[in-house]
């Protein structure tokens, strides 16, 4: 009987772990993107930005997420789950009534700049979701939108 060479084994052992690893799944973002305490609670969201937000931000920035194939498979869905995490880490559309006025019209300045530097939606998130990327006229209604709900929260919250 021949011997099995230590590549084949390597092989099979890995084959082995990537099969194992499929039951260990990060839980879902699969809360109500909207709600009493999103954006549109403290500032004026017209339905075209809502639609480009949605598109391109909510599946990172809200409490809802859309989930493409391939986050069925582990540890794809780690990497995805580690992305959608850090997203609403640094911006919540879902929560963003919760926020102090000073952190509102920050993550506002934020939205215009990151937005106008080209830095989102993430490269990364576009290798896959090729319809969020943003033409330059819906850059602009962004950056517009938010710089205008800025002013918006100056006169409403000190």
């Amino acid at each position: 009987m021949k011997k099995m060479s230590s590549t084949k084994k390597i092989l099979i052992i890995l084959l082995l772990v990537f099969i194992v690893i499929q039951v260990i799944r990060p839980g879902k973002n699969e809360g109500q993107a909207m709600g009493t305490e999103d954006i549109t609670s403290v500032v004026q969201v017209p339905d075209s930005i809502m639609v480009i937000l949605k598109a391109s931000c909510y599946d990172c920035h809200s409490d809802h997420s859309e989930y493409p194939w391939f986050d069925q498979v582990t540890p794809v869905n780690w990497w995805v789950n580690h992305h959608i995490n850090e997203g609403k880490s640094e911006l919540n559309f879902t929560h963003f009534g919760t926020y102090s006025a000073k952190k509102m019209h920050h993550k506002l300045d934020e939205i215009a700049e990151t937005v106008e530097k080209g830095e989102m939606p993430l490269p990364s998130y576009l290798w896959m979701h090729g319809e969020a990327k943003l033409s330059p006229a819906q850059r602009e209604a962004i950056i517009n939108w938010a710089k205008s709900a800025q002013g918006s929260l100056q006169l409403q919250q000190p």
